[in-house]
């Protein structure tokens, strides 16, 4: 009996293709409109409602109230906070990660290829806690790295010349050049692997041709290479520049007394019970996410991912 059913539903579907593409797109479609777009649409929801400042209850009237709290200094500093950060992040991993990606674009071949990618994975498989915990004696008073510029005598210089607090005052994991290094660390591979694709499919022949035709090696970078490279920059600076902005966990336990984005989440739905300034507060890297997102298509980012 169940064998002539299978047979029947095996007919079915051979008869009509369209019936299986639907029978197989049926349960991440319904997962991804139910639970992933819905709890969007429930978080969008709660942030037209406001709270009640007498009875401390939430008032479910339309209202763009709770948006105009995002406008006070208060909250308005926790934004350009963020979004600071994560320009700054996005950047000093462009910095960072050409060279390495360029690096193992032209010149890793066989075993050094692998040993590249091994290289730049190896930090993804460990956990994320572990990483951020390290970080965190690595920056401390009495770390590795407080250690070494002592021993180089450099503390005093950089105290004076970068205001970096490594000696005196609260330790580099607690403040927001800690929380840099930690941001920058843990999401550099997301900045290189995209360029890397984006340079390997730069041909040589157009940087040689450039040489022929006079062009010194910056002018052959700036003019030829960087233009060609580009999609591949905003493509890493999608992952960098959005785990930034939305990140709680490195803020909290590196960062200082100063909230980000995440902070405020947690902060108002939890400690202070205010469910729509904390739901206006996420719509906000939604809307500066989808807004990058245009920008970045528009420039063919999404080409090298």
């Amino acid at each position: 009996m169940s064998d002539t059913l299978l047979g029947r539903i095996s007919d079915t579907l051979w008869r009509n293709p369209r019936l299986l593409i639907v029978a197989l797109l049926a349960p991440p479609v319904a997962w991804l409109g139910i639970i992933y777009l819905g709890s969007l649409f429930a978080l969008l929801a709660q942030s037209f409602f406001s709270i009640d400042e007498f009875s401390g209850l939430i008032n479910y009237e339309f209202t763009l109230k709770t948006y105009g709290e995002l406008f006070k200094a208060y909250n308005l500093d926790i934004i350009v906070r963020t979004v600071t950060m994560a320009l700054a992040v996005t950047i000093g991993a462009a910095i960072i990660g050409f060279p390495v990606a360029y690096f193992a674009a032209r010149y890793a071949r066989g075993p050094w290829k692998a040993l590249f990618y091994l290289g730049v994975m190896l930090p993804l498989w460990s956990s994320y806690l572990v990483k951020v915990y390290s970080w965190k004696l690595i920056l401390a008073k009495e770390g590795i790295l407080n250690w070494l510029f002592e021993t180089l005598h450099l503390s005093r210089l950089l105290n004076a010349y970068l205001s970096l607090p490594i000696v005196g005052g609260n330790s580099l994991s607690v403040s927001t050049t800690g929380t840099f290094l930690v941001f920058l660390y843990v999401w550099l591979p997301f900045m290189i692997l995209p360029i890397q694709a984006s340079l390997e499919r730069v041909p040589h022949s157009m940087l040689e041709a450039s040489g022929d035709l006079g062009a010194t090696p910056v002018q052959a970078f700036r003019t030829v290479l960087l233009p060609l490279a580009f999609p591949g920059i905003i493509a890493g600076s999608i992952f960098t520049f959005s785990l930034t902005l939305g990140d709680y966990i490195i803020p909290q336990i590196v960062g200082s007394s100063r909230r980000f984005i995440g902070q405020a989440v947690y902060q108002y739905q939890g400690t202070a019970g205010n469910i729509p300034l904390a739901a206006a507060f996420a719509v906000v890297p939604i809307i500066i996410m989808g807004l990058y997102l245009w920008w970045a298509k528009r420039k063919g980012a999404f080409d090298a991912l």
